[in-house]
């Protein structure tokens, strides 16, 4: 099994697993109302590009059962309702309350009153039953789970064999040069974002720190492979600042 060193890091810091996981409650339920904003922000507004190229490579059928975690503010699942119909079964799970309650609201904002589920629930340990889900997305939620492995492990469990798993997650821009301007801009920009619109400097300068610390595409696809997924893969956008990744269930 694959050493995974990044559940002992909040950000730069090293702390106790269960630090961390409280710590990155604590993140989230205080940017909850401008994440967002933030995520446009810090994006330049690609973020929504890139959340559509995720639907596009799912290819959305109306029967199936989609689960999205760390899915809070319902970004994707309110792609995924856009791509199927108000009948097809759509859940919401995240470890943040704070989150899932924007995302009720902006669903009601939206008149969506059926077809969604909105469930409290850590990704280490989800509270659904095996073989539940024909897709499993998270979107930019991986990188502060704990453990990883686990999370990938109870995405396996979940999901019905021949299920999908997709992850989008920033990643790492692997020319030098590039790679230099974009760690200078995270390093100095984001922070001082998060304070101008948020007035939450810490808690964007922990995003950031997380960026870092998640691990390399092919690292994670290693992962993926140990947790039983199959037919594993990559796919870099915009040279590497984000991946998304995929994988089956037998």
């Amino acid at each position: 099994m694959t050493k995974q060193p990044e559940k002992a890091w909040f950000g730069d810091t090293e702390v106790t697993p269960d630090e961390k996981t409280q710590k990155v409650l604590d993140v989230f339920h205080n940017v909850a109302n401008k994440y967002d904003i933030m995520n446009d922000v810090m994006s330049g507004g690609l973020h929504r590009l890139w959340k559509d190229r995720l639907i596009r490579m799912i290819r959305p059928r109306k029967d199936y059962a989609y689960l999205d975690v760390a899915g809070g503010t319902g970004d994707i699942a309110f792609r995924l309702r856009k791509a199927t119909s108000p009948k097809t079964s759509i859940t919401v799970s995240d470890i943040n309350e704070s989150m899932l309650s924007v995302g009720r609201d902006r669903a009601l904002d939206r008149g969506y009153i059926e077809g969604f589920e909105w469930v409290t629930g850590n990704a280490e340990s989800l509270p659904f039953p095996d073989n539940t889900y024909d897709v499993y997305t998270i979107a930019f939620g991986l990188r502060n789970v704990t453990h990883i492995d686990q999370a990938l492990r109870d995405a396996v469990r979940v999901l019905k064999p021949g299920g999908r798993f997709f992850c989008l997650e920033f990643s790492h821009v692997n020319d030098p040069f590039l790679s230099k301007l974009y760690d200078s801009y995270s390093s100095h920009l984001i922070p001082k974002m998060g304070e101008w619109i948020a007035n939450d400097t810490q808690s964007y300068q922990y995003l950031v720190e997380s960026i870092r610390r998640f691990p390399k595409r092919h690292t994670l696809e290693r992962y993926m492979k140990e947790a039983g997924f199959i037919r594993t893969k990559s796919t870099p956008l915009n040279l590497g600042v984000v991946c998304i990744h995929e994988g089956w269930v037998a």
